[in-house]
């Protein structure tokens, strides 16, 4: 699935309230920190550059530089530039706090890398500012050796003149910090990015999986409404042939015309509750089709078939049969058709039993393999159980799928079970 075409313009939203409030409370928290700790190195004499600015502009420094982390997300662009020069600032100046305003400068860098809105403007600040800080570097060191004497080293003990060693270690120092920054920054856009193209692919992906479902539902309730006006025509053909024997024999044998007349009035009853079945089911007409039925007495040629795919087969009915409305025997075929394709496709299974099961009021049917238990929806492939479902709601019916042993510990063998409700043919009848 490709992304959308304007991905490559995307532009990184901008933090949401509670980013903001979190970014206000780490930057107060940073400052107080960074201020205590300069505190801490006046009052040890741990000073880089031997001497310090008055009290209120080491404040004034330390406050410039650390401050602005509040707004690091909103307006990457402007702290990394006002952090940056801040601290080139505080260094001319002397001011004591070293330590944590390194790091200070290190999220700023990371955070315009992060979630700098324009990538080209976002790139060029944050190597114009890498670029700064080295030229700073280097301009500060050839100061401090023109300025005065070489520093001493006491108690060295490397291979390598100890005002080397210093220069190395600054820039290798250095390079760690800035290529960590600009590296981690970018690193944390592109996870954003490609967290958005997963969330439009996702969305793509349910949308078409949703028209699938809707082109399945559509697709399989019309091939329904096909075979169900099979049977509408088949019983409204019936009701001519009989009232038309009733009408020939309505003089001369009235007891004949009567029987005619009492199975047109089923034949009726049944085509209308076909009927009504088509018409709930079928939303778009089509070309007429004609469609191959099957019923609950080529149920035998399922199981034959399932036998020459290599499965051990088993049948069984109970109770005492009862003659079925067509569309209810079709869909019976159907489902059992389904459940066998099902499990030899996909359950590696050797043995399928069916069993039908005639009751008072409702007609059974169960399909169980031996083979793996797994989801219903990786047994049917997802349009089959669908296609189980509309059959089913059609006659008012119950469908169950799942493991044949309700969750055991074997986690062997799959089920398909459906009840069809026969009150009202017993009540037509």
């Amino acid at each position: 699935m490709t992304a959308s075409p304007d991905l490559d313009q995307w532009r990184r939203p901008g933090p949401t309230p509670e980013q903001r409030r979190v970014d206000v409370l780490i930057g107060v928290a940073v400052t107080a920190l960074t201020l205590l700790n300069m505190t801490l190195a006046t009052s040890a004499g741990a000073l880089v550059f031997g001497r310090v600015p008055a009290l209120p502009e080491q404040i004034f420094w330390t406050v410039l530089i650390a401050l602005p982390l509040c707004w690091r997300r909103r307006f990457p662009e402007a702290v990394a530039i006002v952090v940056s020069a801040a601290f080139i600032g505080g260094q001319i100046r002397a001011a004591p706090e070293q330590q944590l305003t390194a790091w200070v400068l290190f999220a700023a860098i990371y955070a315009l890398g992060a979630w700098g809105r324009d990538r080209r403007r976002a790139k060029w600040i944050r190597v114009g500012i890498i670029a700064a800080m080295f030229l700073w570097l280097f301009t500060s060191l050839a100061i401090g050796l023109i300025r005065g004497p070489l520093p001493e080293f006491s108690n060295t003990s490397g291979f390598l003149p100890p005002l080397l060693a210093v220069i190395v270690n600054s820039l290798l120092v250095n390079v760690l910090l800035f290529g960590a920054a600009y590296f981690f920054g970018e690193t944390a856009w592109t996870a954003a990015r490609r967290e958005h193209q997963l969330e439009l692919q996702a969305e793509e992906l349910r949308a078409s999986q949703a028209e699938a479902r809707e082109l399945a539902v559509a697709d399989e309730r019309l091939r329904i409404a096909r075979e169900l006006h099979d049977v509408v025509a088949h019983h409204v053909s019936v009701m001519g042939v009989q009232a038309s024997a009733g009408r020939r024999v309505l003089d001369k044998d009235p007891a004949k015309a009567r029987a005619a007349l009492e199975s047109v009035e089923l034949s009726a009853r049944t085509a209308v509750d076909e009927l009504r079945r088509m018409l709930s089911l079928l939303r778009q007409s089509g070309d007429a089709v004609e469609v191959a039925g099957g019923g609950v007495d080529r149920l035998d040629d399922l199981l034959a078939n399932a036998r020459e795919a290599g499965l051990e087969t088993k049948l069984g009915v109970y109770g005492d049969p009862v003659e079925l409305p067509e569309s209810l025997s079709q869909a019976i075929y159907r489902i059992v058709q389904e459940a066998l394709t099902n499990t030899i496709k996909h359950a590696s299974a050797t043995t399928v039993d069916l069993r039908i099961r005639y009751l008072a009021n409702e007609v059974e049917i169960d399909v169980t393999d031996d083979g793996r238990s797994v989801l219903a929806g990786q047994r049917t492939g997802g349009m089959g159980l669908i296609g189980m479902r509309e059959r089913v709601t059609a006659h008012d019916g119950v469908l169950e799928t799942g493991p044949a042993n309700d969750g055991g510990p074997s986690r062997r063998g799959f089920r398909v079970r459906a009840r069809f409700p026969l009150a009202r043919v017993a009540v037509d009848a």
